[in-house]
C-alpha cells in the first residue's frame, strides 16, 4: 500500500505496495509515512474495538488468553499486561540473526497491514513503528521459532519487544540494549493497548518479506547462470540453432520463450565459428527448457507475494466501517510457504544445471579441445578442478535444502495449532540455498570466461556475452596456474549479490 512522498519517502496506505517498494525502504534506507486515509482507517478500526470492548463482549488477545489459553478469561486491568507478557513468553527463539533487510521489510510489512485498519490498533503504535523504521534502529531477530501458522509470533515478537524495552536493536553500527537504541535515536519506550501486542506478532510478515526479496535476488542469480550457458555455448563453440525463436514458441511456455530471448541477446554479434553438424549435450542445448520453469515461477511469484504483502493478517480482524469481529485465519503462511518450497526446488534444478555445466567445460572429452580443467600445462596444474569439487559440494547442499518445508507439520500448543504452515522455516532454507547457488553461479561463470579466454577470447563474443565476461574479469584474471581463488569466487558472488541490491531486472 505505498506510494511516493514528496520527500522521496514511501507513503503507506494509499495505493498497493510493491516489492520494489519494500526492497528501497529494507535495503536503500528509504523513509515511510502513513497516507491521511490509512490513518482514518485505523482510528476507524479502534474505535470499533474500544466500542465492543466498552460493551463488554468477550473478545479474543483483548479480554481472553491467546491461543490455547482462550478459555481464560481476563479483568480488565490484565488487558494491558497481557500484550506485554506475550512478547515475555515469546523470547525464547535461536539462531544467528537475520538480516537488517529482513527485519526492516517485516516491520514496514506490519504497517501495511495495520494500514487496512482491520487489527484495531491505535495510529500511535504504527507511528511507533515507522519511526523505528525512519531513525534507522532495526531490532535483533532469531532465525528459528516460527511456525507461520498463527503467524511468525516468534520474530515479530523480537521485532516488536524494541518498542517496550526489551531485547537488543542495532543502532548506528552497533549492537545495543534497546532501551539505549530507542534513547539514542531519540525515541520513547511506549506501552501496548489492548490487542496491540497480538496485532504485533499475528500475520506472515517476515516470511512474506524473505519471499520478496529473495524474489528480486533469485532472478539474478537465474540470469547470471542463463549468462554462463550462452558464454559456454561460445567457448565450447556449439550451435545457437535451438535458442531460435520459432522453435519456443512452438512449445509456448512463456518462461522457455524468455530464456531463449535471453540467451539470443547475449549472443547476438557472435563471430564464433561453429560446426552446424554438431548437436550439444543438454545442458548447452536445453537451456530454455530446463531453466525456464524456474523463470516462469519466480515471475508468476510476483503477485503471489504483493497480494501477501497488502493483506490483513492479523486476527481477530475487525470491520473498521461495520464494527464486526472476525476470528479466523488469516496468519496463516501457506501462500507463501508453498511458493517458497516450490522455488527450492528450482534452485536445486539451476544447480544441477551449473553442475553439469561445469562437468562439460572442465572435461576435455567434451569441451571440444580446450585442456584438461580449464588450465595450461595440465598435471602438473589442476586448473578448475578444485572448483567443480565445490560446484558438486554446493549442488548437492542445495539439493538437501529443497525438501519441502510445508509438509513436515506438527501440532503444539495445546493442540490449537494443530496444522502449521512452516513457512519460515521455508523462507530461511530458500534463503540459505539461494547463496550456495549463488556462490556456484559465480564459479561456473568464472569456469565459462576461461574457457573464452583459452578458445581465443572475447573478441569474437556476441554483445551480451562480451558483458557478461568483462565484468566477471573485474574481479578475476585469467588462470595460467594453479592459484588459490577463493578470493575470486567471493568477489564474483558479491558482485551478483550487489547486483541484487542496487539493480532493476526487466
Amino acid at each position: 500500500m505505498g506510494t511516493p512522498a514528496l520527500d522521496g519517502g514511501l507513503i503507506i496506505g494509499s495505493e498497493s505496495l510493491t516489492i520494489e517498494q519494500l526492497i528501497d525502504v529494507s535495503r536503500h534506507a528509504r523513509g515511510v509515512s502513513i497516507a491521511p486515509s490509512a490513518v482514518e482507517r485505523i482510528h476507524k478500526g479502534r474505535a470499533a474495538l474500544d466500542r465492543r470492548m466498552a460493551d463488554g463482549d468477550r473478545i479474543y488477545g483483548v479480554n481472553t488468553g491467546v491461543g490455547g489459553n482462550i478459555k481464560f478469561e481476563l479483568e480488565a486491568d490484565q488487558a494491558v499486561l497481557l500484550q506485554h507478557n506475550i512478547m515475555r513468553h515469546l523470547s525464547c527463539a535461536t539462531g544467528q540473526p537475520l538480516p537488517p533487510d529482513v527485519v526492516r521489510g517485516a516491520m514496514l510489512l506490519r504497517i501495511a497491514t495495520f494500514a487496512t485498519g482491520c487489527s484495531a490498533v491505535r495510529v500511535e503504535l504504527v507511528e511507533a513503528v515507522r519511526d523505528l523504521i525512519n531513525a534507522g534502529v532495526t531490532p535483533v531477530v532469531p532465525r528459528y521459532g516460527s511456525l507461520g501458522a498463527s503467524g511468525d509470533l516468534m520474530p515479530s515478537a523480537y521485532a516488536a519487544r524494541v518498542l517496550v524495552g526489551m531485547g537488543q536493536a542495532d543502532y548506528e553500527g552497533q549492537r545495543l540494549p534497546s532501551t539505549e537504541a530507542m534513547q539514542r535515536a531519540g525515541l520513547p519506550l511506549i506501552t501496548f493497548a489492548a490487542k496491540e501486542g497480538l496485532a504485533l506478532i499475528n500475520g506472515t510478515t517476515f516470511m512474506t518479506a524473505i519471499a520478496a526479496l529473495l524474489w528480486h535476488d533469485a532472478r539474478i542469480v537465474l540470469r547470471a547462470m542463463v549468462a554462463a550457458n550462452a558464454l559456454a555455448v561460445e567457448a565450447i563453440q556449439v550451435p545457437a540453432v535451438p535458442f531460435d525463436s520459432w522453435v519456443h514458441e512452438h512449445k509456448g511456455h512463456p518462461g522457455q520463450i524468455a530464456v531463449a530471448e535471453f540467451m539470443r541477446a547475449q549472443l547476438e554479434g557472435s563471430g564464433v565459428p561453429v560446426d552446424p553438424a554438431v548437436q550439444s549435450c543438454y545442458s548447452l542445448r536445453c537451456t530454455p527448457q530446463g531453466l525456464g520453469p524456474a523463470w516462469e515461477s519466480l515471475e508468476d511469484g510476483r503477485a503471489v507475494i504483493e497480494r501477501e504483502m497488502n493483506s490483513a493478517n492479523d486476527n481477530p480482524l475487525i470491520d473498521p466501517d461495520t464494527g464486526k469481529l472476525y476470528g479466523a485465519g488469516n496468519f496463516y503462511g501457506g501462500h507463501i510457504s508453498r511458493l517458497l518450497d516450490t522455488w527450492k526446488i528450482d534452485m536445486a534444478i539451476i544447480g544441477n544445471w551449473g553442475n553439469a555445466l561445469m562437468a562439460v567445460l572442465v572435461d576435455d572429452k567434451f569441451n571440444r579441445g580446450l585442456p584438461a580443467n580449464l588450465v595450461p600445462n595440465p598435471g602438473v596444474n589442476s586448473g578448475f578442478k578444485g572448483m567443480q569439487l565445490s560446484v558438486t559440494s554446493l549442488t548437492c547442499a542445495i539439493r538437501q535444502m529443497a525438501g519441502p518445508s510445508s509438509i513436515h507439520s506438527l501440532p503444539t500448543e495445546q493442540y490449537n495449532q494443530d496444522v502449521v504452515s512452516l513457512g519460515m522455516h521455508a523462507a530461511v532454507t530458500a534463503m540459505d540455498a539461494l547463496d550456495c547457488l549463488r556462490n556456484e553461479t559465480a564459479m561456473v561463470l568464472l569456469a565459462a570466461v576461461q574457457a573464452v579466454d583459452l578458445r581465443g577470447g572475447p573478441g569474437t563474443l556476441g554483445r551480451g556475452n562480451r558483458r557478461a565476461y568483462n565484468l566477471v574479469r573485474e574481479d578475476a584474471a585469467f588462470l595460467d596456474r594453479d592459484r588459490p581463488m577463493e578470493h575470486e569466487v567471493f568477489a564474483v558472488a558479491a558482485r551478483l549479490a550487489e547486483l541484487s541490491t542496487s539493480a532493476s531486472v526487466s
